[in-house]
Formats: C-alpha cells, structure tokens, sequence
C-alpha cells in the first residue's frame, strides 16, 4: 500500500509539475551571467479545463535547490501574491551576489483559488554585476600580443598554463568570463568553447558580437566545470580576429584607426572548490601569458573572408605542456584610457551560433574547364565550359561527392538556399596548393548585368567586399578539414579554384544565426506562399547576427534601423527575438549620443558610423521609438519603454526643435526607399513624425506618465491639422493627398532621375488611412476607393494617369518601398478590403512578393526587381539578395491571414485578437497559424470546405489569457461548437454580429468550431 500511495502522489507531482512551466529569468531559460540587479522572471500556466486563470502565485529564490520551500527559501519568499501576473514579474529579494547561482520557483494558483502546481525548479546565475570593466574582474586587464603592429599579418594567439591545486578539494564549479576587441574564438584546455543548443552543444561565431565600443562592452559567461575539472593543469586560449573593431565595416566611427587598432581580450576565470575555497586566473601582461602570430590565421576581415595556411598550425598550442617559451609577451591594450567611461557588461540575449539543423549540403557540383562563346553572347562574357564528367547534378549524390580539380578550373557549388555563415570543407591535395572558396548568392547568366560567364557566380553586387575563404594545403595524406571563425558570408553558391590539383571530398553551409529559438508557423495549402514565408524566414535567420542587419553579403551588412523597425514585427512573431531587439536598442540609444544630430537624433545605422547621415531620418530615425513600442506590445515587457523613455523624448523634442509650429518631420534623406512609385518624401516624415507621437503617448501610459500621454496625443493632434492643411486637396468634392508635393529620396541609387513624385500615391494613402489623417468618414471612403483604383491599375486607370508610373504594371501590383510595406496589406483588411490584399499577396508579375519566389528565389530580396529570368539583374549598387524588409508582409500573414493578433490595449497577448480573413480569391481554402506567446502556444487553423459554404475553425487560446474571436459568419448563430451556438458555450462571451462576421469573447481552452459561409 505504501508503495502504491508514492506511486500515486509522484504522478500527481508530476501532472502539477506540468501545470506551470516555462521558467524563465531575464526571458531566458537558466540563464548564465545576469548583470541585472532585479531580474525579470517569468513562467507559463497550463490547463486543460478551459477559462482557467492566474489568481496568484508565490516566488521563491534560494541558494541551493534543497531550500527551495517557504520554510527554507533563504533569498526570497514573495508570498502569495494575488495577481494574474506571470511576464517579467521583477525580482524582490535579497541583493543577488555576483557569481552566483539561485534556484527558483513559483507556486501558481487560480482564479477560484485552487491550487494549479508548483514549476519544477529552475536557476538563474548572476554575472559580475559590475560595468566598469574593474569591479569583479579581479584584476583582469585588456592584453594583446607586445609589439603587434595592428592590421599586420597573422591573428594574434595568446594562451596561458596554470597549475591548479595539486591535491586537495575537488573542482566544484568554474566560470569563464571573456570579452575582446575584436572577435574571439577561445579553447579551455585544449577545447573549443561550446554552449547548449538543441540537445547538444555547438559553438558561436564572432564572439562577443558587436556593439558601439567606445559606449557600450559585452562579455560573455561560459560553465567550463568539466572541462577544468578532468586535468590539474589549467590552459586558456584564445586567438582574435578584427570583427566589427578593427575593419572598413566600422569606418566613419568614432574608434575607426585607418592604420588599425590593437586587438585585445579580457579574461577571468573563477574555478569553486568543494571546500569553499576558490581560484581565479586572469588576462594580465605579467601573468605569463604568452602570444605569436605566426600560426595559421594569416588575415581576416569581415567583408573580405579569412585565409589559413594549414603549413603553419602549431599543434597542441591550446593544451598544456606546449613549448610557448619563443613566443612574445603580451601587453596591457590601454583601451580604458581613451574611453574611460565605456561600460562592461554582461550580454543579454542568444548569441550568434552555428544551428547544425539547418545545415545545408550541396545540390549540384559542376566543374568549368574554361569559357566559350564570348563572341556570341550579348556581353560578351560566354559561357562556362562544363566538365560533364565531373559534373554532378543529383542532389543526393552531390550531398557527399568529392569533386577534384586542377588548375584553371572551377567547382561550382550550388547548397540550393541562399544563407549565412561559414562553409566547412574537406581538402586532400600536396603541401602549398592554396585554395579559394569564393562566395556569391546567383549565377551569372547572359544579361548586361553579369560580371562573367553564363554559369559562373555573379559577385558583383558584393562591390569591394572580397568574400573569399582561402586555405593553403598542409599536405595531410588522410585529408583535411576547415572552416572559418572569424568572419561570416552571406551565400548560395561557392566557387572553387585551387592552384594545384586538388580534391574537395565535402562541403557544408553551416548556418549561423542569433534567431535561435523560433516560435511561430504559418502554413497555407498554396505552395508559393509557403515558399514566400519560408524565405521570410531564412532572411531572418541570416540578417539577425548579433545585430539585425540590413543584408549578410556585400560591403555593408550594417544595422541599418529602417530594416530593422518595418521588419520587427515580423521577426518577433517568428523567432523569440525580444531581448535581442530590446539590445539593439540600447545600441542605438548609445548611438543616437555619438553620432546623432545634437546628440538627440537617432540614427539611420546603429552600432558604428558607417553611413550614418546628419539630418534627414524619418523612417529610419523613428526605429528608436518603433522597435520599444514593438517589443513592448510582443511581449508584454514594458522595460524596454521605460529604458529608452529619456532617449525617445529627447528625440521628439528635438524634431519640435527643427521645425516648431510647422508640425512638419525632420525630414528624409531616404524617403519610401525603393519604391516603384514615388511619394514626398517630406511626406513620408511627416507621417513618421506623427507616428513618432501615436506610439509615444501609447507608452507614456504604459509607464505611468499620464501628462506626457496627454501632450503627446496634443502632438499628434496638431500634426495630424498641419498635414491635412498641407496635403489633403478636397477641391471638387474629391480628395488629393498631395504626395507630389517634394521630392523622393535624393541619394536612392539606380533610380530614374527623370521620375517624378506623384500624387495618390500608395505609400502615402496607406499611411493616411493608417494615422487617419482626413476629416470626414465621406474621405475616408474616398480614400480607400483611391487606393484600391491605384492598386487594381486597370486600363481606365492607367489611361486616366497616362504620366504615372503604374502604367509600367501590371494589375493588381503593389507599388510601396520599405515605408509602405509593412502598412499595405494591414491597411487594406482593417478598410474591409481583404480582397486586395489577397490578391497582392498572389500576384506574381513585378512589383510583388511573388515575383521573386517565381524567379527562384530562397530569401527575400531588396529590390522588387533584383533579378528576373527575362531582364536578368537589377541595378549592382543596391542590389541584395537577402535583405528581409519586404518580408514584413509576414505580419500580416500571421495577424490577418492565420488571424492572431495582438490587442493593442493589452500588450503581450495577455487578451489577443483571433480575426482569421478566409481567401476571397479562393487560391487558399486552408490555413494553419501558430504563435508561442508570453502565455503559451496560439493556435489559429481554418479550412474552407462545402464548396466554400462552411469554414472549419480550430483555435488554441493559453491558460491565463483570453482572446476575442471574429470569425465570418452568414448570421449570429452560424458559429457553432458541436451542435450547439457557441454564443452559448461555457464561458463565451457574444459580443455581437456586424459586416458578416461574429464576435465573441473566447476564455482560454481548446476550440473545434463551424461557421455556415452563406
């Protein structure tokens, strides 16, 4: 009976267990290395039963996980605090102390009051908890290698032996603490350094990422117990490489040296014993610390690829007993004396790693012998002379085909998706044959805009970037393996040519990537917009490295904060990318005081000078206001806003500075960059300006300053008058929005100077109606006619605007750049035309989303017309192809198509909106959406079936969170849940039944529902 009775009660421990799960401290799982005073926690409820809620919950924090019980939680007991509250709950115990490991847990009870269950416990660690660079790091200083000239040949490699204690306690924990100037790749005795990942382990690239070095420092946190506890010999290692730091990426920036700046690291390594008793080794110039550079890393760069001469690898260099005795001393790096108020501090979010699951393996190899033909091709140029005996063009085959080649000729392999990272190869070939990979995203084909033979690798929109991983052969008989570390490519296709003869035996595209956690799906029966969505995502993963770039190839890959702010919403609902937009903030707040007009403005790239203009941001700029105001509404999490507050009113205020009681933006060097159709892009700012005031009374409110809420709605109101007045034509009963008025962007490369703005545009009819720019419900219809007649581009149309550029077009095209792209489909549904939206979202003739995905694409790129198969290339000086701002349509995809959207008013899906738009084009007749929020999973799935007269609806809304459904439907009762209306099913709430849809108030729990169509 005993036994039977534990059985019991373990199960039921269990099945509470599973009750409230989720653990998470600064939104992250057992996280290492918290500098935050007072971390966020969070945790999920989960329940069957439906409409079951949080009614309280009790925290309790400990030092070790046998206390964690009200009695014994010796760091904080919360008590039961009666609150539904389960986001960034903060922290309210004890001063944590830094280095530290606690255990956690919460209690969650319901509603009613019943016990939900207890979370199996979880820990957080604290990092140094210092940003001074000094307290914590016992001593540690910036060393790099004494005498090194910078930019000079050859990584600097430093490493250090140690003895720990010869006899004694056991090793109970260690901890490495590391940072550079530079980019580090760093070995424990004789081990690369590796962090958890998918069941596994896998290492990161670039190291510790990149941020304004003259700001703003991050180190990163590494539980190294095992690797220290195996030997009594202690050694570190370390090369580094120029990343961001030392390289014509950060050009135009404050720290930029034209002659180069001394790479450094700064290293502590704590080691526990299980007597209590501790030890630390840490990187200073006395320490006996030793460094070379004349080991295999012979250069390197971020735009240009790394080379590596395997005949100069000093084997065992990162392990003890290794004979460094003619290696050079290392010196202090004095980093701290020209930027004495930098700060240190921990990072917060995922790092940049290498994801095994989406590696990618070749799909062809084809080997070119030569060229032929160039007298009959238009450029020129030729073609390839293909070696079919060599050439393998089976996917599966080619997968592990080694491929050899001599000199004077070429491999070309295809790995079938366009990614980002580093190629790993394996090489058999004689001592000195030097080797070049070089990496490109198309093939050229016979068009005026190729660099080379029809079949070899286009690399002209790369412009100076070098892109090339060069490795010159050791000579090894067995083979030899290689990748590179310190740099990363943007690719498809990589060539290959060698200066012996040589064989490839393997190739791999291992994708890095700081969206390592994906958290939203949606699917549809089209199979081109699967496509669409899948290349979404893949700009995604590519272009969120440790910063979200603009694109991941050529001479730029920069932060540029227009990108980032249309596509943010979209990489939220994709990926768990909350605490990386919240860092990327901070940078560009640490930007907009470096190098932002009167240091108030933001700025167009953050971190780093690189093109950063004075004046003239608007839509760029506003991402300081934007991404908070995103991540906040995602999430839930109002930190980010109450961070950033100082910044973002100091920016407001200074766009009033420039340009008062006009009520006018700052203006935009940038405008609706790329679009087809040209808008103002005066316009353009003025929109954003008001925007700008939307959002910052919006969060002014979320953080308790009710004055400021009121004065910005003043803002807006004021702005929203002095736009009409200047833009709103109502003469003859009809509205003009006066997009004409102004040029586009003056610095828009391949753009046609004869081209002028025009009214009506879609950019700015979008964004009028989005801020509800007009006077009268009468305008309002006006509008959205207006826009529809631009969109649908009939005939008549086109013959009533014989000077426009829609005449160009197709029907039923889009014409919006970046600053229309992410507001087009949204507009359209919220005016009830979803139609148009849908018919956007399957036009395949240019400008669309589509038309790429027709001509081959696997990411999304950055011109409408990048490439085509009739016209070949679009224009080289701004000509991407992975670059995901027009990949914001995917927030549509998830919020209106699939249907889960967040409630404005309650940020974080705590109370959410499922408003799923069925197809009137009937192209797709199913659906399936989900979305993992802060509460747990969502789920939207709808089907089309009964010759379009019934929709099948399967909805999933978390426990501790409710949801408003508006579902189509021929009459109020045509929503039904079994047999019954589900007006009248426990718990739902009607809320009424308008323009052919029912509204309800859905509790949580699990929903199988009909709707009769008509």
């Amino acid at each position: 009976m005993g036994g039977g009775g534990t059985a019991h009660a373990a199960s039921s421990r269990r099945k509470e267990q599973a009750a409230v799960s989720g653990l998470t401290a600064e939104h992250r799982t057992a996280p290492l290395g918290v500098d935050a005073a007072r971390p966020r926690l969070g945790w999920r409820m989960r329940s069957s039963a439906r409409g079951r809620g949080q009614g309280a919950y009790q925290i309790l924090v400990a030092s070790s996980a046998d206390r964690l019980t009200p009695a014994r939680a010796d760091v904080w007991n919360s008590g039961r605090i009666r609150s539904s509250d389960s986001v960034a709950v903060r922290y309210a115990g004890r001063p944590l102390r830094a280095s530290t490991r606690y255990h956690w847990t919460v209690t969650v009870w319901d509603a009613e009051g019943r016990a939900v269950g207890t979370a199996s416990p979880s820990v957080f660690e604290t990092g140094l908890m210092s940003t001074d660079g000094v307290a914590g790091w016992d001593g540690a200083q910036w060393i790099g290698m004494k005498g090194k000239a910078p930019d000079s040949a050859g990584a600097p490699m430093l490493r250090k032996e140690e003895h720990l204690r010869a006899s004694g306690p056991a090793v109970r924990e260690a901890r490495l603490y590391v940072s550079a100037l530079g980019v580090y790749d760093a070995y424990v005795n004789g081990h690369h350094l590796t962090v958890p990942q998918d069941g596994g382990t896998t290492i990161e690239l670039l190291p510790p990422g990149w941020t304004n070095y003259d700001a703003r420092l991050n180190y990163l946190t590494y539980d190294v117990t095992e690797l220290v506890r195996r030997e009594r010999v202690l050694t570190l290692a370390v090369v580094l490489g120029n990343g961001w730091y030392n390289g014509r990426v950060s050009e135009g920036s404050t720290y930029y040296a034209e002659d180069g700046n001394a790479l450094a690291v700064k290293a502590r390594l704590l080691i526990r014993y299980a007597d209590g008793t501790s030890q630390t080794v840490v990187s200073t110039p006395e320490g006996g610390w030793k460094a070379t550079d004349t080991g295999p890393y012979r250069a390197d760069d971020i735009y240009d690829g790394q080379t590596y001469d395997a005949r100069m690898e000093l084997p065992g260099w990162t392990a003890h007993g290794f004979d460094d005795s003619a290696w050079s001393d290392v010196e202090r790096v004095a980093f701290e004396d020209k930027y004495p108020d930098v700060r240190l501090l921990a990072y917060p979010g995922e790092t940049a790693r290498l994801m095994s699951k989406w590696d990618r393996r070749p799909r062809s190899i084809t080997v070119a012998t030569g060229v032929t033909g160039q007298d009959g091709s238009p450029g020129g140029r030729g073609r390839i002379v293909v070696d079919p005996a060599r050439t393998v063009t089976d996917p599966a085959k080619a997968a592990s085909a080694p491929v050899t080649i001599g000199s004077g000729e070429t491999a070309v392999f295809d790995l079938g998706q366009n990614m980002v990272g580093v190629a790993r190869y394996g090489l058999r070939g004689p001592a000195g044959a030097r080797v070049e990979f070089r990496f490109g995203e198309m093939l050229n084909d016979d068009s005026a805009g190729a660099d080379g033979p029809e079949g070899s690798v286009y690399r002209a929109n790369l412009r100076s970037a070098k892109a090339t991983s060069t490795y010159v052969l050791k000579g090894d008989r067995h083979g030899e393996t290689h990748q590179d570390s310190l740099t990363f490519y943007g690719f498809r296709y990589v060539s290959v040519t060698a200066t012996d003869t040589v064989t490839i035996t393997g190739l791999t595209g291992k994708v890095a990537t700081s969206a390592i956690r994906e958290i939203g799906t949606v699917t549809t029966n089209d199979p081109d917009v699967n496509k669409l969505a899948g290349n979404i995502r893949w700009g995604q993963r590519g272009n969120y490295l440790w910063v979200p770039t603009d694109c991941p190839q050529r001479d730029e890959r920069l932060g540029w904060t227009g990108d980032t702010q249309v596509f943010s919403t979209t990489g939220l609902y994709n990926a768990d990318a909350g605490v990386f937009l919240s860092h990327f903030q901070d940078t560009v707040v640490d930007s907009q005081v470096i190098y932002g007009m009167d240091k108030a403005q933001f700025t167009g790239v953050a971190p780093g000078g690189r093109y950063n203009w004075p004046g003239g941001g608007s839509g760029w700029a506003d991402c300081g206001v934007i991404v908070p105001w995103t991540v906040w509404q995602m999430t839930g999490d109002a930190a980010v806003v109450e961070d950033s507050w100082p910044a973002m009113t100091r920016y407001l205020d200074w766009i009033r500075q420039q340009t008062g009681d006009t009520y006018a933006g700052q203006g935009s060097l940038t405008g609706d960059w790329l679009a087809p159709q040209k808008t103002s892009a005066q316009l353009m700012s003025d929109v954003y300006y008001g925007y700008a005031a939307r959002l910052m009374a919006q969060m002014a409110r979320a953080i308790g300053k009710a004055a400021q809420g009121e004065a910005y709605e003043q803002l807006f109101g004021r702005i929203k008058q002095a736009f009409i007045t200047k833009y709103l034509n109502t003469e003859g009963g009809t509205v003009t929005v006066k997009s004409s008025l102004g040029d586009a962007s003056p610095i828009e490369p391949g753009a046609d100077p004869n081209q002028k703005t025009e009214d009506n545009s879609q950019s700015a009819l979008l964004w009028v109606l989005k801020l509800g720019f007009y006077e009268s419900e009468a305008q309002r219809r006006t509008l959205v006619g207006l826009l529809a007649d631009n969109i649908g581009n009939d005939a008549a149309y086109k013959a009533a605007h014989p000077n426009s550029s829609r005449v160009r077009y197709a029907e039923n095209t889009l014409s919006v750049g970046f600053l229309g792209v992410n507001v087009l489909a949204p507009v359209l549904t919220e005016e009830g035309r979803a139609d148009l939206a849908y018919k956007l979202l399957h036009q395949d003739a240019l400008p669309s989303w589509l038309y790429s995905v027709k001509n081959g694409a696997t990411t999304v790129w950055e011109r409408w017309n990048s490439y085509s198969d009739d016209a070949g290339f679009g224009p080289v000086s701004m000509n991407s192809f992975n670059h995901y701002a027009y990949g914001a349509i995917m927030e549509w995809m998830y919020a209106y198509m699939a249907g889960i959207a967040r409630d404005p008013d309650s940020p974080g899906f705590k109370r959410f909106l499922l408003q799923p738009h069925i197809d009137p084009t009937g192209r797709i007749t199913q659906v399936s959406g989900s979305y993992e929020s802060p509460y747990g999973e969502i789920r939207s799935e709808w089907a089309v079936d009964d010759a379009g007269r019934t929709l099948v609806y399967d909805a999933v809304v978390p426990a501790n969170s409710e949801a408003t459904l508006r579902l189509p439907a021929a009459w109020a009762d045509a929503v039904r849940e079994g047999r019954i209306p589900l007006a009248r099913a426990d718990g739902v709430r009607f809320l009424g039944h308008a323009d052919g849809a029912s509204s309800y108030r859905l509790p949580s729990g699990r929903y199988h529902l009909t709707a009769r169509l008509h």
